[in-house]
């Protein structure tokens, strides 16, 4: 049950790992000293010694795991000594190589430099091998203690997969059964021995009847807290959710809840108390009395789990983190709560079996029952799972991912609480134990971030107005995206990870990773998220005011302060990610390389959107184009709303957006109506009735174009007598605008003016028509008439004619 302490023992883990985040340079002070020595140095001699010992150790199967993880840890120390020695002299050792650069490649044989510059080289190149010398010997001694390591990880590592793997008495076979009981008898027989022993003494006695009064006062509070204490924070959450109508209130009540672990566990502390008070404990029952605040703790917080996770009573659908009725709400409770009772009686067992060794075949019945209880409970909460999933299907709608994502929980729930129970009948006790338990204390940590995550929603919801629907936000969303990464160090340690091995991987972590000259570590990449962060705000700011207090008081046009504020972003965002780089020691030139690499297949791929980046530059500096202008390009005609380095957006008159690509822009042909100026043309075609006198017309579309007050008299109106057309005499009336934007109001006006005037004037204005002429008139109509007439009856056949 080795898993169930695991939790809490990587909370010491993760501090320590923190404590590592300090840089390497205050691990180990040095100090320059005369002929490049560095003081505080390995002691290469007492390593050798150690790695002897230590080879010779790992060669000898006797030895015990737990020597091997001491061992481990010994070497790890060494480590990072010699990872700290392989970067002394390092500054100077860069100096003497630039010096050595600053003279040139070495002559070739048989060509010979000057004397001083020879004499130079010579005394450059001895400094630089005696200060190379203690680097090349730490990353020698480094190399081993990897190797050292890595032979002890692969120990430990098949020492585990074989314990996993190892076949037991099956504890289904009645003949273990007897010497199982026998067992259990003999250690509560042992136990009972041990505190009768006890009560037996003189002095025992005497200390109990002095403590008596404490240990009635300790067992009165463990009672009240335990039973009564419990019963008063449920009904006190009971009420608070049923009356909770702010986001605070659910929090406070969340927050409150937590009374139904505290309070009860201060119970067990004090029962525990109690227990040691009387001083009746000896060495087999210690181990007992330790485990059973964990055991209580254990079992509460399953206890409360579940009241959270299934709460009681009607619930709105919205505040369930599941989708079950009520009756399945009350079963996942029970579970939760059979759980946490398993849990905590698997701990005191082991605790009680530990002083002693018990025969392979006890333990596995013993254990047994716990599993199976276990893998039962883990299937029926998987069941609850599913249960969800199905719930939240939706007609027609995809499931969303989160429910998906407890269906797949639930399936693999439902696998390992059949699967750990059939290991252990056939005799893998120990595979079986190291499924069921982690999978029961995974389903409790899955449960608690729901809760935090939960919590973190209503937080966010309330600071941001109170709306429900703020739960779901995005910053909710990644603080649980958070809350997951932070957790799977968890998941590992619960798994059987070594606390070791979790910390080699953390180590690695920290030391980032090579990148050409340049090691990129966890801590440089926070710091160019922060700086470019920084410069990326700086930008914005600058941006908001010129937009907002400096360009508006200039006489630049519009267009070009959009095109300056573009700009100045565009700029301050390279800036802020070339000095964010910079800031964090990476070499940029390695990073330029790689871009020059990539960017001929990139150009390839990404050619239309780098043309359209390109022209959206062109736009923005030339101005051919700017908001608010009237165009038609490529059969879309509208106004410009907005331009970006992509695309331009147009909006046409039906009020529809078109996005049209900036490279159709500068390409292809563009009419701009309102760019230069609003003036533009008009043309209006009207036909008249053959026989109209032509200059009648004439003189009336003169008077309707002249009396329009959009239309410019310099030029004035046109009139033209433009054909003789095959329906009547066609005119065109041409107009200059003043204002183009009107164009189309103008034009209803002039067609409503000019068929007044028409029909005042007595002026038809004539429609197609079409004169069909048949060349045998007088053929087709001799047939129509001989077609019988509508009514008529048919002439009779000849059988009808001799039909008597």
């Amino acid at each position: 049950m080795g898993a169930a302490l695991r939790l809490v023992a990587l909370l010491a883990l993760l501090a320590g790992a923190l404590s590592a985040l300090a840089p390497a340079e205050a691990q180990v002070t040095r100090s320059w000293v005369p002929g490049g020595a560095i003081n505080g140095a390995p002691d290469y001699d007492t390593w050798e010694q150690l790695a002897s010992r230590i080879e010779r150790s790992i060669s000898d199967p006797r030895t015990s795991s737990l020597v091997l993880e001491q061992h481990r840890a010994r070497m790890v120390e060494w480590r990072s000594r010699f990872l700290e020695a392989q970067s002394a002299n390092q500054a100077r050792i860069e100096t003497l190589r630039a010096q050595l650069r600053a003279l040139g490649p070495p002559p070739e044989e048989g060509v010979t430099e000057a004397p001083e510059i020879a004499e130079r080289r010579t005394e450059l190149n001895a400094q630089l091998a005696r200060l190379q010398a203690p680097v090349v010997a730490a990353e020698e001694a480094f190399r081993r203690v990897e190797g050292l390591i890595r032979e002890i990880d692969n120990i430990l590592r098949m020492r585990q997969a074989d314990a996993l793997m190892q076949l037991s008495p099956a504890p289904i076979n009645p003949a273990n059964w007897p010497l199982a009981a026998r067992e259990l008898r003999g250690m509560f027989t042992a136990l009972n021995r041990e505190v009768a022993t006890a009560f037996r003494a003189q002095a025992a006695r005497s200390h109990l009847a002095d403590n008596l009064p404490l240990i009635i006062a300790y067992l009165l509070v463990a009672f009240v807290l335990m039973i009564r204490g419990r019963r008063w924070f449920e009904r006190l959450t009971s009420r608070m959710q049923q009356s909770a109508t702010a986001r605070s209130e659910a929090i406070l009540t969340m927050l409150v809840s937590l009374g139904q672990v505290a309070v009860p566990y201060l119970g067990v502390l004090a029962f525990v108390a109690a227990i040691r008070a009387t001083d009746l404990v000896g060495l087999r029952g210690q181990p007992v009395v330790d485990a059973l605040a964990w055991a209580g703790l254990t079992a509460l917080v399953a206890r409360w789990l579940g009241s959270q996770i299934f709460p009681r009573g009607a619930v709105p659908e919205g505040e369930l983190l599941l989708k079950l009725p009520a009756d399945r709400r009350r079963e996942g409770r029970f579970h939760a709560a059979a759980l946490g009772v398993v849990l905590a009686a698997a701990q005191l067992m082991q605790a009680l079996f530990a002083p002693i060794t018990t025969p392979e075949a006890a333990t596995a019945v013993i254990t047994f029952p716990f599993v199976v209880l276990g893998g039962l409970l883990v299937f029926r909460i998987g069941q609850l799972l599913r249960g969800h999933t199905s719930a939240s299907r939706e007609e027609d709608l995809p499931l969303p991912y989160s429910a998906r994502l407890i269906g797949f929980g639930g399936q693999l729930a439902m696998v390992i609480g059949v699967l750990g129970p059939l290991l252990g009948a056939v005799g893998y006790v120990t595979a079986a134990t190291a499924l069921v338990y982690p999978a029961v204390l995974s389903l409790g940590l899955i449960g608690l971030l729901m809760l935090l995550q939960r919590l973190i929603g209503e937080a966010y919801a309330w600071l941001m107005g109170g709306d429900a629907t703020l739960r779901d936000a995005l910053v909710p969303t990644l603080a649980g995206f958070a809350l997951a990464l932070g957790s799977l160090p968890f998941f590992a340690l619960l798994w059987g990870v070594r606390e070791a091995q979790l910390m080699e991987m953390w180590g690695a972590a920290r030391e980032g990773f090579q990148f050409g000259d340049t090691r990129i570590r966890p801590v440089d990449f926070f710091a160019v998220l922060f700086v470019f962060a920084i410069g990326f705000g700086i930008t914005r700011l600058l941006q908001g005011a010129l937009k907002s207090s400096v360009l508006p008081k200039t006489s630049i046009e519009k267009g070009a302060q959009t095109a300056l504020v573009s700009g100045l972003g565009y700029v301050g965002v390279f800036l802020a990610a070339l000095i964010a780089f910079a800031s964090a020691g990476i070499d940029l030139s390695n990073i330029a390389i790689v871009a020059g690499a990539l960017s001929v297949g990139i150009g390839f791929g990404l050619q239309t959107v780098v043309s359209n980046f390109v022209s959206g530059i062109i736009l923005l500096f030339e101005r051919p184009v700017a908001e608010g202008d009237w165009i038609e390009v490529g059969g879309v005609m509208g106004i410009v709303r907005k331009i970006s380095v992509r695309s331009t957006v147009i909006e046409t008159f039906d009020r529809t957006n078109v996005i049209v690509p900036n490279a159709d822009l500068i390409s292809g042909q563009v009419t701009n109506w309102t760019r230069y100026n609003l003036t533009g043309r008009l043309i209006v075609k009207v036909s008249v009735a053959y026989g109209t006198d032509t200059r009648t017309v004439e003189q009336i579309l003169y008077e309707i174009a002249e009396a329009q007050p959009l239309v410019s008299l310099n030029p004035p109106p046109d009139v033209l007598f433009r054909e003789f057309g095959a329906d009547g005499l066609k005119f065109e009336v041409r107009v200059i605008l003043r204002d183009v934007n009107f164009l189309l109001r103008v034009h209803s006006d002039i067609n409503h003016e000019i068929a007044r005037r028409f029909a005042a004037e007595g002026i038809e204005i004539p429609f197609g028509q079409t004169d069909v002429w048949f060349r045998n008139a007088e053929e087709v109509a001799k047939a129509l008439r001989a077609l019988p007439q509508p009514g008529a009856a048919d002439p009779p056949t000849a059988a009808q004619e001799t039909r008597p």
